[in-house]
């Protein structure tokens, strides 16, 4: 079955930089477009970033420039690396996947950005 497992979250001060991970198994994966949303406390769910099968990137506005979506096709992996992290880029960060018409989600990792 699809299954999407999260790593890299954490505590860093306003400025620095975090890597996300998101480990995919349980479909082809090289054709997926795959997602990073994030969930705020109080708000509501919010698309970050995607990548198609063929690297092409989106972003939302509050993070353009700053945030890098990337894939690699051979470990099945997908990647969000944040720089120049704002507190309001606190958050927990959970791996997406629409697959056959079902959404497929990550337990989330959270990243918390504070002095």
């Amino acid at each position: 079955q699809v299954q999407l497992v999260e790593s890299g979250g954490g505590l860093v001060q306003p400025g620095g930089s975090l890597r996300l991970s998101c480990a995919a198994s349980g479909m082809i994966f090289r054709f997926i477009t795959m997602d990073w949303y994030r969930q705020a406390p109080g708000k509501q769910r919010e698309l970050v970033a995607s990548i198609d099968s063929g690297g092409r990137t989106n972003y939302a506005d509050s993070v353009k420039d700053r945030f890098t979506i990337s894939r690699d096709n051979v470990k099945n992996m997908v990647y969000l690396q944040m720089n120049s992290l704002k507190p309001e880029d606190t958050a927990v960060y959970l791996c997406h996947v629409l697959l056959r018409g079902f959404h497929y989600w990550g337990q989330g990792t959270q990243v918390t950005v504070s002095s």
